[in-house]
């Protein structure tokens, strides 16, 4: 394996990706993504197959991450609806909707949303330390 060009390569992937107008489509992608997934019954997969003509006339690139964002709140949008009106909206989210209803009506949401971000710095020390 040639690792001579893997820095170049990582480095125009991620100037690619965090530019200005792909942000921008990304975050309208989870925006969306995110006000569909809410609907019960709806999941990622037809959140993206209702919303996949928006990105029709996009070129290639800015098309993908916005779907990657549509994928990712539409996602996140169902774990919402399972926790706060205890509906599933998707087969991954009945687990949380089992203990994320009773938890967000004792008033304590909060670990719940911390635990359902795929986005973590560090995992959480163990209480026995």
């Amino acid at each position: 394996m040639d690792f001579s060009a893997l820095i170049p390569n990582l480095t125009l992937g991620f100037t690619v990706a965090l530019s200005f107008q792909n942000l921008i489509y990304c975050f309208i992608g989870v925006l969306l993504g995110t006000l569909i997934g809410v609907l019960p019954g709806i999941g990622p997969v037809a959140t993206i197959a209702m919303l996949l003509p928006i990105t029709f006339n996009l070129p290639p690139t800015p098309a993908l991450i916005m779907l990657a964002g549509i994928y990712y709140g539409a996602s996140y949008g169902g774990s919402t609806t399972a926790i706060l009106v205890n509906l599933p909206g998707e087969s991954s989210s009945v687990v949380t909707c089992i203990d994320g209803y009773q938890m967000a009506s004792r008033a304590a949401p909060d670990p719940l949303w911390r635990s359902r971000r795929s986005v973590r710095s560090s995992p959480e020390p163990s209480a026995r330390s």
